[in-house]
Order: structure tokens, then C-alpha cells, then sequence
């Protein structure tokens, strides 16, 4: 018995809103109700926004719009019915897309919804329909009118140089226009039925309304070409064509619809043949269900045999991670009898860091959550031993009644996990001695950079190592030798270090250390130290014992590094302050170094603007017969005056010249300059026939494949003979690229150019070099020349050089002459020609214009360079620097 509540709530009347739904939805179920008020809302909320968006237009583009909307409902009164189907179609979808084409997604968005909404009044008397019918329209033309524009503004088509391209993206639109709305419809409808949505109907209808569609789009594009060329004009030409065409459509709709009736008539007579078939339908579908079933059996027999003799293992795993099944290949991987795995879990063979891993896999497979790559783990066999496999893993067909099943492939790639460690290790491991190479320094360096700039981060060092005479080992005792050389002393430089700091061979004998944790950095100078002191000890190489010395650069973290490559480098640039403070020591890069960095930057960068506008001078020091006290030439020196430093020594630019690679082109400014001036001095005094001109080159000049035709075009575009050119180059720049060498020197002889090797007696030169060397003279460093006394080696040197010059048939030129007794001893010792501060300083081009001006008229006087007489100190009353 119910009580009075019950009977209560059993005679009140339902709300309104499902009486609303009876009354205007009685055949609408749970989910076509749902379908119905989702397009129904998106459709609204479509035509309302492009409701607001259509009322920005201007008034003349509002009355356009009006007048294509109510062209558009007046066709839709009437519609041209598609044979065979219950689907009908209006030309009002021409004025709907040059609408779009005209104005814009909101315009077609706004017509096709009241098209839509007149078009399903004609036809249908229930308001979901005309709704719904309307809201599709406004919908689904929103939507494809936004993609039609994108697609016009992508291809950068226009009405009149893009037509082909503007109608095939209409025509692309009218179909998909007409797909979508189809598919919504018919959705609706079946889901009122509760019919499964077959794509066959769907098709075979799209197919008559995507044609029609297509065309009316294809239509409406070459309207809105044609009126953006002609004028609206076009328009009133077009009506009467647009209705003539209606009309004719219309009878030719009437007359298949009459075939349509005929044909029906003849399907009701087939009805009872096709219900016959059926029932054989039925009986052939009950065949092919046991024979379905048969071939189920047999698929499971199959699927078992793969499973049993497949060669790499296979499982059957619960969502906990049980295997209820193992085929012998998995047993035989892991170790197992036949099926004694079953019922263990594969994490019991995981290593512990991979079954988080594992677990996070099998439980993405069980819920089918996206595509899961194959998992590679360490596992262990039942012995103990390690292998890894490779699993790959989806959810398996028949799904047991306690939860779904995971089939795992699991495949030995132990030898393939090698080989990538092996790859790996190569890649960042120096080949000959095993330790880290550059890149794998630069990376670990990297991540030292950024823990050492966050809050309170560890301090670090790193040590820039060059050992002082490998060199030397190599071209003396071979590359093996060097090889074994570094391997050993890579060892002892290893047993220095704590287990956490990393030591790399960055290429040749250049070794780099990183030193992490520091408390202080007095800890990297003790570390120095003892790496020092453990290379002093020789280094046995089978019978041979090498002393080995090295040259230590250092720098800290201190210093608020963000790249690697600055750390290298100051640390680098140390350890040259290293070496040139004596080597075999160690040296830190500081304030004063980076300060003195930026000086060498700078100035390069100002030397590469000054030769670059020709701005440099050159000096010229004249060369005298020590005998006779007769001029006999100049040496041109490069000078630069910097517009804010002042004059910048040679001593200082010139080096910056040869590591920046701007020496080739000082080389070549001071050639041409100094062939030029020569031959103006040549032409402009007379008697100076006789006089040469030295200039200096550089070993890159010397390497310089082109070297040879820079000194031809110097010496044919100034007219100077070649005979009054002499080429200086240093003893150690010979000797160290004689093979080199010796081509460009015999090119130069042959073009009739004069050789002379400078900073003579500092070099290792040997005397059968020396006598095969197409060279004119030795020019005396001044080193033995500034010490020069009476009785001491300098002397001895000399009178050495001097006496093998002339053994050689070669003249003997002292330079740095700075005193009258230099001067007599030198002349004494038999020395032929020379230079210095006493016979006069280097002079700018006026000045020796003077020079040779107050020669030429002393010419009928000659003088003698003599220990009471000086005759050097007229000359240096044009002085420079």
C-alpha cells in the first residue's frame, strides 16, 4: 500500500519543462534530446555573435546583405527536391556564399540561419525541426565560412589575380558545408530512432548535396569575381538568368519526383520478393556464425602456437603485474623452468631504479591511455646475472572476468645496450688515454657554471695544463713515444685528483681539470702544487727516461662565468702568463689579466680599422757601410700612433698582428709603402740608385701561398727593381718551416729579390743549412750587440757570425749599434754593414726626403765613420719617437 506522500507526489503534475518536452519532443529519447539542445545552443550562440558582428557593417553593406538574405529565403520557398531521397536543396545557397565571399563569416553565418529557419517552415510544422534545421545552418556556416576564410588569406587569393584558386576553395567549402550539415541532421534522426549512424545513407546523400553545393559555391565565386571586376551592376544581369534557371529546375524537380512515385510503386511490388530473400539472408547468416566460431577455435590454436614457440619472450600479465602465462622463451631469459614463473611478477626481476618505470607502463596499457613506447629495463635472472630486455606491451583481445590483460614482448638486447654504452663512451672519452674529452668537459663545466650561480652554489676551479717540451718529444723521439708519454703522465696527473673532480684531455698535450666542492681556493693552488711537483718526476718510456715540465693556468668561479668556452679560455690565457713567466709553473687569471685581455680585443679591433684605412706609418732606419760610413739602405718599421693611446710599440701590435691573422695584411701595407717611397726617393735624388730597402715578414707571410705575388704586384705597380728589395726574415721562422721555406725563398730569388736572415745567432741554424740557403746576408741580433765589450762572448760571437758570413760569401749586418765603441769594435771585428740609435733613429718619409737631399749635396765631401770624427750626429737631427 503507498502512504499519503506517495499518493501525493503520484498525482502532482510534472514540471513544466518536461511538459514542454512531451508536448514539443514526445519522440525524442535521452540522447537525441541531448544532440538537439547542444546544436541548437552552439547554433544560437553562433547567430547571435555573428548577429553583432553583421550591425558593424555600413549602411550601404547592410542593405547588400538584407537584399542577398531575402534573395536567399525566397529561394528557399522554392526548393529543388534530389531524386530517390527525402533531401531537397535551394539555389538561395549562391546568394549565401557570395554573401560570405562579399562580407564574411557573420554575413553567411546570419543568411544561412534564416534561409535554413524559411526553408524547414515550408517543410516541417514542428518547431524542433525548424529550430534545429536553422541552428545547423548558422552552425556549421560559421564554422566552415571562418575556414574558407583562413584558406583565402593563407593562399593569398583575391577576385581577380587568384580566381582559379578562389573557386576551387569555394567549391571545397560547398562541401563542406553540405557534409556537415548532413551528418548533424541524420544524427539526430537516428538517434531518435535509436539506429546506428551508417556512413553508407550518409554518403549516398552527401552525394547529391555536396554536388549541389559545390556547384552554387563554384556559382557564387564567380558572381563575386565577376562583381568585383564589372560592378554591382552585374547583379540585375544575373536575377533573370537565376530565375529562368529556377524555373526550369523546378518542372525538371517535378518530373523525377513523378518518376520517383512511379518507381515506388514497382519497389512495394518487390517487397514481398525482398521479404523472402531475407529469411534466406537469415538462415546464410547463421551458417556463417557457426563458421565464424570454427574459425575463432582455430585463430586460438594458432595464437597458442605463436605464443609457445615464438623466439623472444612472452606474457600474459594482470593489472597488478602477475604473469598468469609465460611462453619458454621468457623462462629461458629469465632464468626459469617451463611455466615456474607463472604467477611471479615481473618487478621481482626489475632493477629497483626501473619498476616505477614499469609499474607507470602497465598501468597507462591497462587504461589505454595513448600510444606507449617500448620500455627498456635492467632486470636480473634468477642466478643473479643481469640482462636487459626491451619491452613492448598492449592491452590482449580476450579480457579475463578479474580485469584486463597485458601482453608483454620482452626481448634480450644486452649486446645492443653494450654497443650504445661503448658509442657513448667514445663520443665523450679521449680515444688514446680514456679520460674525458672537450665535449664531455664542456658539458660537466656547464652544469658546474649553473650550480655555481644559484644562491650560495658550490665554488669550482679549473685548471688549463700545457705540458713546456712535448713538442719536442715528438719530433725528436717520434708519436709513439709522445703517445705512450701522455697515457703515463694522464695517470699520475689522475692519482693528484679527488674522486670528484674530472680530468679531460682537450686535444695535443692540452689538458683541463675541473675541481668542484672548493671551501676555498687556496685548496686549487695546493692541488697545482702537487701536480707540479709530481711531473718533475722523469717519466720512464722503456729505455728512456723524460723529464716533463708543465705550465699551469688557473681561474674560478669567482670570476661569475656563464659560458663554458670563457672559463677555457681565461684559464688558457693564464697558463700563457705562465709560460712566459718561465714556465713550469702556475699562474691565475685575475682582475689585471682580464683587464689586459680587453686591452689586446680592443686594440686588435682598432688595428683591423687602421689597416683596413691605411693609417699606419712607416719609419725608415738608414743602413751604413761601417767602413766607409756610406748609406747603403733602410729597414721599414711599422709605426702606429692610436688616436686615443698614442704610439703603440711594435712589441705590442705586432704579436696582436700575428695571433689575430691581420699580419698578412701589415706585411703587405709596409711592402707596397716601402717599394713606393724607395723608387720616389730613387727618382727625386740623384746618386740614390744604390740604396735597398729591408722589410720584414712573418712566418704566416712565409706560409703564405700568395706571398710571392704580393711582392711582384709591390714591386711592378711602384716601378722599384727587384734588386733593391731585400726580404728579412727571422732565424727562427726559417728554421722551424725550412721545408716550407725554402720554395718561397728560391721564388723570390728568382724574381731577383734580396734575402737576409734577421735575429742571427738566437736560432739553432746549421751550418749545412745555412750553406745551401739562397740568402744574402746575417743580420747580428742585437742582444750580442748591446753587450759588446772588448774580451767578452759577445765579441767572440760575433767575430764568429762575421767570419762565417764571409766564409759563406754572405755580408754580416749589426743591428741595435747605440755607442762609438760599439761602432769601432764592430768595424774592427770586420763587420760589413749596420744599424742603430747612434747612426740615427728611424725617420718618417720627410725626413729621410732630407736625409737623402743633404747626402746628395755633401756628395763632393765624403766622410768616414771614425772614433773621433761621429759622423752619425747629423743624421739624427729628424728624429721619430
Amino acid at each position: 500500500m503507498f502512504d499519503n506522500a506517495s499518493a501525493d507526489r503520484m498525482m502532482r503534475p510534472p514540471p513544466w519543462w518536461q511538459r514542454l518536452h512531451g508536448r514539443l519532443m514526445p519522440d525524442y529519447n535521452a540522447k537525441a534530446t541531448a544532440c538537439w539542445w547542444a546544436m541548437v545552443g552552439l547554433g544560437g550562440a553562433a547567430f547571435a555573435g555573428s548577429a553583432v558582428q553583421v550591425m558593424a557593417l555600413a549602411w550601404a553593406d547592410l542593405l547588400q546583405l538584407a537584399a542577398g538574405i531575402l534573395l536567399a529565403m525566397l529561394m528557399a520557398m522554392f526548393p529543388l527536391k534530389i531524386p530517390r531521397t527525402n533531401q531537397a536543396f535551394s539555389l538561395g545557397d549562391v546568394f549565401i556564399v557570395l554573401l560570405l565571399l562579399m562580407f564574411g563569416a557573420a554575413a553567411g553565418c546570419v543568411a544561412a540561419a534564416l534561409e535554413g529557419l524559411v526553408s524547414s517552415w515550408r517543410s516541417s510544422k514542428r518547431w524542433t525541426t525548424r529550430l534545429g534545421t536553422a541552428a545547423i545552418a548558422a552552425g556549421t556556416m560559421r564554422v566552415c565560412g571562418e575556414l574558407l576564410h583562413a584558406a583565402t588569406v593563407r593562399l593569398g587569393t583575391g577576385a581577380a589575380d587568384h580566381a582559379a584558386a578562389l573557386v576551387m576553395c569555394a567549391m571545397a567549402f560547398g562541401m563542406v558545408y553540405a557534409a556537415g550539415n548532413v551528418v548533424l541532421m541524420s544524427t539526430v534522426a537516428r538517434l531518435k530512432r535509436g539506429d546506428p549512424v551508417s556512413l553508407s545513407n550518409v554518403f549516398s546523400v552527401f552525394g547529391w548535396v555536396g554536388a549541389a553545393s559545390a556547384v552554387a559555391s563554384a556559382l557564387a565565386a564567380l558572381l563575386f569575381i565577376t562583381q568585383r571586376l564589372v560592378g554591382m551592376g552585374v547583379m540585375l544581369t544575373v536575377l533573370p538568368v537565376v530565375g529562368l534557371m529556377l524555373t526550369t529546375l523546378h518542372f525538371f524537380s517535378r518530373q523525377q519526383e513523378a518518376d520517383e512515385a512511379a518507381r515506388q510503386a514497382a519497389t512495394r511490388a518487390l517487397k514481398n520478393e525482398a521479404e523472402l530473400e531475407i529469411s534466406r539472408v537469415r538462415q546464410r547468416e547463421a551458417e556463417q556464425a557457426a563458421q565464424h566460431l570454427r574459425e575463432l577455435e582455430s585463430s586460438e590454436m594458432r595464437f597458442q602456437s605463436a605464443f609457445t614457440h615464438a623466439s623472444i619472450g612472452m606474457a600474459l600479465v594482470t593489472q597488478d603485474g602477475r604473469m598468469h602465462q609465460a611462453n619458454p622463451a621468457l623462462c629461458a631469459l629469465l632464468g626459469y623452468a617451463d611455466q615456474a614463473i607463472v604467477g611471479r611478477s615481473l618487478n621481482d626481476h626489475a632493477d629497483i631504479t626501473d619498476r616505477l618505470r614499469l609499474d607507470v607502463t602497465l598501468a597507462r596499457v591497462s587504461a589505454g591511455v595513448g600510444d606507449v613506447m617500448p620500455l627498456q629495463i635492467c632486470c636480473h635472472r634468477l642466478d643473479g646475472s643481469e640482462v636487459w630486455v626491451s619491452i613492448s606491451c598492449s592491452l590482449f583481445s580476450n579480457v579475463p572476468s578479474e580485469g584486463s590483460t597485458v601482453i608483454m614482448q620482452i626481448q634480450d638486447v644486452t649486446a645492443r645496450h653494450r654497443a650504445e654504452l661503448e658509442l657513448h663512451h667514445r663520443a665523450f672519452h679521449d680515444k688514446l688515454t680514456g679520460l674525458a674529452n672537450r665535449e664531455r668537459f664542456h658539458e660537466v663545466l656547464a652544469g658546474a657554471i649553473e650550480q655555481a650561480n644559484e644562491e650560495a652554489g658550490p665554488a669550482f676551479a679549473v685548471l688549463f695544463l700545457d705540458f713546456d717540451r712535448f713538442k719536442l718529444i715528438n719530433d725528436s723521439k717520434g708519436h709513439s713515444v709522445g703517445d705512450e708519454f701522455l697515457i703515463k703522465v694522464s695517470k699520475r696527473l689522475q692519482r693528484c685528483l679527488r674522486k670528484v673532480d674530472l680530468l679531460a684531455r682537450l686535444g695535443g698535450d692540452e689538458f683541463a681539470i675541473l675541481a668542484v666542492g672548493l671551501q676555498s681556493e687556496a685548496e686549487a693552488l695546493d692541488l697545482a702544487k702537487r701536480l707540479l711537483a709530481t711531473l718533475r718526476e722523469p717519466v720512464r718510456l722503456g729505455s728512456l727516461e723524460i723529464s716533463a715540465s708543465a705550465s699551469i693556468g688557473i681561474t674560478f668561479s669567482s670570476m661569475g662565468y656563464s659560458r663554458p668556452e670563457d672559463v677555457l679560455r681565461d684559464a688558457d690565457i693564464a697558463m700563457y702568463r705562465a709560460k712566459f713567466e718561465g714556465k713550469g709553473r702556475y699562474a691565475l687569471f685575475d682582475a689585471h689579466l682580464h683587464t689586459e685581455v680587453a686591452s689586446r680585443v680592443r686594440l686588435e679591433s682598432d688595428l683591423r680599422q687602421t689597416l683596413n684605412q691605411h693609417a699606419l706609418e712607416v719609419a725608415y732606419q738608414p743602413l751604413y757601410r761601417l767602413k766607409t760610413g756610406a748609406l747603403m739602405g733602410f729597414e721599414a718599421l711599422s709605426r702606429w700612433t692610436h688616436d686615443e693611446l698614442g704610439p703603440i710599440s711594435p712589441a705590442t701590435f705586432i704579436p696582436i698582428a700575428e695571433e689575430s691573422g691581420l699580419i698578412t695584411q701589415l706585411t703587405a701595407f709596409v711592402l707596397q709603402d716601402a717599394c713606393c717611397h724607395l723608387r720616389r726617393w730613387i727618382s727625386d735624388h740623384p746618386g740614390c740608385d744604390d740604396l735597398s730597402v729591408h722589410v720584414n715578414i712573418a712566418a704566416r707571410d712565409l706560409a703564405d701561398s700568395q706571398f710571392v705575388s704580393r711582392v711582384q704586384h709591390a714591386l711592378s705597380s711602384s716601378g722599384l727593381a727587384p734588386q733593391r728589395l731585400v726580404i728579412e726574415l727571422t732565424e727562427n721562422i726559417l728554421m722551424a718551416q725550412l721545408a716550407a721555406a725554402m720554395t718561397t725563398l728560391k721564388a723570390l730569388r728568382e724574381l731577383g729579390v734580396g734575402l737576409s736572415v734577421d735575429d742571427f745567432g738566437t736560432g739553432y741554424s746549421s751550418l749545412s743549412h745555412l750553406a745551401v740557403l739562397p740568402i744574402d746576408s746575417l743580420k747580428i741580433d742585437m742582444s750580442f750587440v748591446r753587450n759588446l765589450r772588448p774580451g767578452t762572448n759577445e765579441e767572440a760571437v760575433i767575430r764568429a757570425i762575421v767570419l762565417l758570413a764571409s766564409s759563406l760569401g754572405k755580408h754580416a749586418i749589426a743591428e741595435g749599434i747605440e755607442t762609438q765603441g760599439q761602432l769601432d769594435l764592430l768595424r774592427d771585428l770586420g763587420c760589413d754593414f749596420g744599424q742603430g740609435f747612434f747612426l740615427s733613429r728611424p725617420l718618417l718619409p720627410a725626413a729621410v726626403s732630407g736625409l737623402l737631399q743633404a747626402r746628395s749635396a755633401a756628395a763632393a765631401v765624403p766622410t768616414s765613420l771614425g772614433a773621433s770624427a761621429a759622423p752619425a750626429q747629423p743624421l739624427r737631427t729628424a728624429l721619430v719617437h
